[in-house]
């Protein structure tokens, strides 16, 4: 299998980014072939890199094979800055969990509606305050007191990290993508074997069910 012809599909993924339906359907089904990923893992073997699937199946992305003294300080880094957006995702989700009524954790596909969160939340005083104290968070970075203003940050926030899509600029309908999956599995690697004090913060684990 001519890896020259993969090229772009590696390109991808050694950029780091998350490769599910939502975001790249192409590439995400050809990714399924077996004999394909085992190209691919071959090639990127001297790279120290392979293509995992998330528990769930709903995302690709590269990982180590080996990590390194070297590799795991710059990985303690990156997991500091991961797990500083973290807990703000998290509340969001439980914030999204409690105005749609749905039981089990946002997972790539998941559509949402930003006006249905904004009549919620205008019609909850409690809703409001928790969208209130989840916008100010330094991730999603809002200084309005407006609940429009405020939702509409969220969901840009989301987006230019890659939790979500826009599928229409006219619509105000989101699209949830498998960067949510990972985020996922992080937090269960990040509580199974980092013992990072995850669940000190609200219940934040025991109520998406981890």
């Amino acid at each position: 299998m001519s890896m020259l012809q993969q090229g772009p599909l590696l390109e991808l993924l050694l950029s780091g980014q998350f490769v599910c339906a939502v975001t790249h359907e192409t590439y995400y089904r050809q990714l399924q072939d077996e004999a394909l990923r085992e190209a691919l893992n071959e090639y990127l073997r001297p790279l120290n890199r392979s293509v995992v699937l998330s528990a769930d199946g709903a995302v690709f992305y590269l990982s180590w094979l080996q990590i390194t003294p070297e590799l795991r300080e710059q990985l303690g880094a990156h997991l500091q800055e991961v797990y500083r957006s973290l807990l703000p995702l998290l509340e969001w989700m439980l914030l999204v969990q409690e105005i749609s009524g749905r039981d089990g954790v946002l997972t790539a596909g998941d559509v949402l509606q930003q006006t249905d969160m904004i009549q919620r939340c205008e019609d909850n005083p409690s809703l409001r305050d928790r969208l209130a104290k989840l916008a100010a968070d330094r991730f999603f970075n809002s200084s309005s007191d407006d609940v429009t203003l405020q939702v509409r940050q969220i969901f840009r926030r989301l987006v230019e990290h890659g939790y979500a899509i826009q599928p229409n600029a006219e619509r105000q309908t989101y699209r949830i993508t498998g960067k949510m999956d990972y985020l996922m599995e992080l937090v269960r690697f990040l509580k199974d074997e980092e013992n990072l004090p995850i669940d000190e913060e609200v219940a934040v684990q025991e109520a998406i069910e981890l």
